[in-house]
């Protein structure tokens, strides 16, 4: 396991438009067509990651306190799945299910969409406003997996700017990065 940092794509960028398939349901998911006119939250993950794991039930929580609130989900895994077949999108399906995520969990096969958002890590969080500029990258909150004292795990950096985009405001300019298992490119 890598630990990497995320690369920070600017703020104000516009959020790259793409065409991925939903592990669950099998239909293709457009990002302008399924996230028109709202915020949407796109997150890197993987199902081996012990970022991720550690994480996933602050997933869960997010996916269920801003349901109905206008904001668009969106889970994307990039991981090379011939050499971690651990993240195939039959086990990025199995993960949504056991998650209860209500919203796509899509494979970037090419590995494409994470290059174009400069992805380098899972987890790695994006929010775009309504206008689907770029206002938040960064990390979930100070929680860690396996840190002695670790923090709690609330949510609490994307949380405030989930709050912030929802209420029209940009959110804190102090944006740290993501912290977790480097996406598995291909060769």
């Amino acid at each position: 396991m890598a630990l990497t940092l995320s690369t920070m794509l600017s703020l104000g960028s516009p959020a790259p438009d793409f065409t991925l398939t939903d592990t669950v349901t099998q239909r293709d998911v457009t990002l302008s067509k399924y996230a028109a006119g709202k915020p949407v939250l796109i997150q890197f993950l993987c199902a081996h990651c012990p970022y991720v794991k550690h994480v996933e039930p602050e997933l869960s929580r997010l996916a269920k306190d801003y349901a109905g609130k206008g904001v668009a989900f969106l889970a994307i895994g990039s991981n090379d799945a011939e050499a971690y077949p651990a993240d195939a999108p039959e086990k990025l399906a199995e993960q949504a299910r056991a998650l209860g995520l209500d919203y796509p969990y899509l494979y970037d096969e090419t590995q494409d969409v994470a290059r174009a958002y400069q992805a380098s890590c899972t987890p790695d969080f994006f929010l775009f406003d309504r206008n689907h500029r770029l206002a938040y990258r960064g990390r979930l909150d100070a929680s860690r997996p396996r840190v002695e004292k670790a923090e709690p795990l609330t949510g609490a950096d994307l949380r405030a700017a989930l709050d912030a985009v929802l209420a029209g405001k940009a959110p804190s300019a102090e944006q740290l990065p993501s912290l977790g298992c480097n996406i598995k490119w291909k060769e």
